[in-house]
């Protein structure tokens, strides 16, 4: 039984809808009494990662059902089917194999009969040379100064990963260098990024594959008029413009020496490229042995994926969780809560990981669903998130599914009051805040508090509100490897289960096409024919009205 049953006709299914109707009701806190060993019972640990999944709203047989689910939805045969390199992006006729950009020499992976591995390796020497070139001081730039500013210049994938593996990682990364990041097409973002730096001394990234994304290439060439309007001499531009691009002729003619240009394929989807040339910044900033590091993570964690059984694979539990909430209980989102600062750009960089791939409302062969898929990806650091969106999650009326990403030791080590460390306190809310989300507090409780009775029905806590509590030792480029494949796989868990294709995006394209054309009449010199409906019509015009009077 595989992809072709569809999923409201798989035996499990059916059974998993039966089960959560006696299940829904029960509540965390008699599970937890019924079961004393509940604690240890549901955890599962791999690669430096504890999972610890027991405050969720499933026992025993929730599990079992959940992996004969996947079982009945073809998973074993689709993981191999991606790691072998068959065409599984069937919208896009492409494989995906980003599984091979953190392949170690010597492993091989075929692509129509070829192995892409060497290629992968190739690139990353190119890199790590370059990176090494930059970090050195070897590299100048056209007026023979060191580079101390990299502008890394993209778009979604081009520009989240990178983002958020540098904050990651900011602890292992040259002080010395200052990393800038321009995504945004409004100006605001290039202004801002580089209103500080010296153009004399500023290398900038410019990541399009095609070299034809509209943001990217606006971006850039506003980078080069910036540069230009400083140095003056367009030699300039290959001192100062590196390309992670494969259009090499385009690299070319914006004056970049395509000897500079750092190429990736398409069976890379840009979502799942910070490992890729699209890392480049990351490179940069802490250097080839630590993005060798990273890449070390993420590979352990393709092994684990690829070989471990399911129930105690990290990512086929995380990813069935996720079915078992969105499918059975009807929650809409799914909040990431790192507890560690660094992390802070990580539930964006998931955002688009999650949305982008399982965003879908068609089947792989084009039906349309009749189930739930995609939960909105949201978060913030712990213990920021606190004082702000935890309240709607203890006590509204939503089921907020929850990750709490914790860490036995902190890079940055301090000490607190009562010989407790700033870790120790942080560490203290990631159990407390998982622990509260679980149990709550009786009206009974409140009141043996002696609070009036007025406002007890205030301060009851329901609980039974699901999280997982992810545990490492310490934030390294090994340990974001494993996190960030551990997601990866996760989605590719949830997709499978859902019949739906979780490497195209034809969504994003709509809105594409249509701002080309209206680009094109907001700043046309005569009055355009506006051919919309009549919304659009009125702010076109009343734009255009609004820029006639300034101008």
């Amino acid at each position: 039984m595989g992809n072709d049953v569809p999923l409201r006709n798989r035996t499990a299914w059916a059974q998993l809808e039966e089960h959560a109707a006696a299940v829904s009701p029960q509540h965390l806190r008699d599970l937890f009494a019924a079961d004393p060993e509940r604690g240890t019972t549901f955890t599962a640990e791999a690669l430096g990662i504890y999972l610890d999944y027991s405050k969720n709203r499933i026992d025993a047989d929730t599990i079992r059902l959940l992996l004969e689910l996947a079982e009945q939805s073809g998973l074993r045969e689709r993981i191999e089917a991606m790691f072998t390199g068959e065409r599984i992006n069937v919208t896009e006729d492409r494989a995906v194999l980003h599984v091979a950009l953190r392949a170690p020499k010597g492993e091989q992976i075929l692509l129509d009969g070829i192995d892409v591995v060497p290629a992968v390796h190739e690139v990353l020497g190119r890199m790590g040379e370059f990176a090494d070139s930059v970090r050195s001081g070897r590299w100048r730039g056209h007026t023979g100064e060191k580079i101390t500013n990299i502008v890394n210049i993209g778009i979604g994938g081009s520009d989240l990963g990178p983002v958020m593996a540098y904050e990651a990682l900011r602890h292992y990364s040259d002080r010395d260098l200052t990393l800038r990041f321009v995504s945004n097409v409004d100006g605001t973002d290039f202004v801002e990024a580089t209103r500080d730096l010296d153009p004399a001394q500023t290398l900038f990234i410019v990541s399009s594959k095609t070299f034809t994304t509209l943001e990217t290439m606006t971006n850039a060439a506003t980078a080069r008029a910036w540069l230009l309007d400083a140095l003056g001499d367009k030699s300039a531009v290959a001192k100062h413009f590196v390309a992670v691009s494969t259009n090499t002729d385009a690299v070319a003619e914006f004056g970049i020496d395509p000897m500079n240009m750092f190429g990736f394929w398409d069976w890379v989807g840009g979502r799942y490229s910070m490992d890729s040339a699209i890392g480049l910044s990351t490179m940069l900033a802490v250097g080839p042995d630590q993005f060798g590091e990273l890449l070390a993570g993420f590979h352990a964690m393709d092994e684990h994926f690829r070989t471990t059984p399911f129930g105690a694979n990290l990512p086929v539990l995380l990813g069935l969780l996720t079915v078992w909430y969105v499918d059975f209980f009807g929650t809409q989102t799914q909040a990431v809560l790192p507890y560690d600062q660094y992390l802070k750009r990580f539930p964006a960089y998931l955002q688009q990981l999650t949305m982008e791939s399982n965003g879908k409302h068609v089947t792989l062969s084009g039906e349309h669903v009749d189930y739930s898929t995609g939960p909105v990806y949201w978060g913030e650091p712990g213990t920021n998130g606190q004082h702000s969106f935890y309240q709607l999650i203890h006590q509204g009326t939503e089921l907020i599914p929850v990750d709490f990403l914790g860490f036995t030791h902190s890079l940055n080590p301090l000490p607190a009051a009562d010989g407790a460390t700033h870790h120790d306190l942080l560490t203290a809310n990631v159990f407390a805040q998982s622990e509260a989300l679980a149990f709550g507090k009786t009206a009974d409780e409140v009141r043996a508090e002696g609070t009036a009775e007025e406002l007890v029905p205030h301060r009851v806590f329901e609980g039974n509100r699901p999280s997982n509590t992810l545990l490492l030792d310490r934030l390294t480029p090994y340990a974001l490897g494993t996190l960030v494949a551990l997601y990866e796989h996760s989605v590719f868990v949830q997709g499978t289960i859902w019949s739906v294709n979780s490497f195209d995006q034809w969504g994003v394209e709509l809105g594409k096409v249509l701002a080309k054309k209206v680009a094109g009449e907001l700043s046309a010199t005569t009055e355009p024919a506006l051919h919309h409906d009549s919304s659009t019509n009125a702010l076109i015009s009343r734009y255009r009205t609004a820029r006639q009077q300034e101008d």
